[in-house]
């Protein structure tokens, strides 16, 4: 689990492989990964975008930006939680993801909250001590 708060937002990372979706032999690895939003603040805010930055075990960056998540842009009141679960496709047996949200508050103040960066690894994964 990965877990940071930022302007009072809550956000907690569940990554999982999936196993049952990935082909090792054509290079394809798979990863869901879980999300819990939590408004630990005093207003109510919504989430607007969503920028990812998504790296593989070769260093290839890709960025990802776009509306909501999943088809949502969640309104979240004081204390409420919003879960969502996604996927990523890797060529690598591993990477990291991170990013950040961009949310508005009731009064229209417009604010990035940082998603925690979090491993992708795989049980294909070479794993080595530096």
């Amino acid at each position: 689990m990965y877990s940071e708060t930022t302007h009072e937002i809550e956000i907690t990372v569940h990554p999982e492989f999936m196993a049952d979706r990935s082909q090792p032999d054509a290079g394809r690895w798979f990863w869901a990964y879980t999300i819990a939003i939590r408004n630990a603040g005093s207003r109510t805010v919504q989430l607007l975008h969503r920028h990812w930055i998504i790296t593989d075990a070769n260093g290839r960056v890709e960025e990802v930006k776009g509306p909501g998540v999943v088809g949502e842009q969640p309104i979240l009141p004081p204390g409420e939680l919003f879960t969502y679960t996604s996927g990523c496709p890797l060529s690598t047996p591993s990477g990291i993801m991170t990013g950040s949200y961009r949310f508005v508050d009731d009064l229209g103040a417009k604010f990035d909250v940082r998603i925690p960066a979090f491993s992708l690894d795989s049980p294909q994964g070479a794993r080595t001590l530096n």
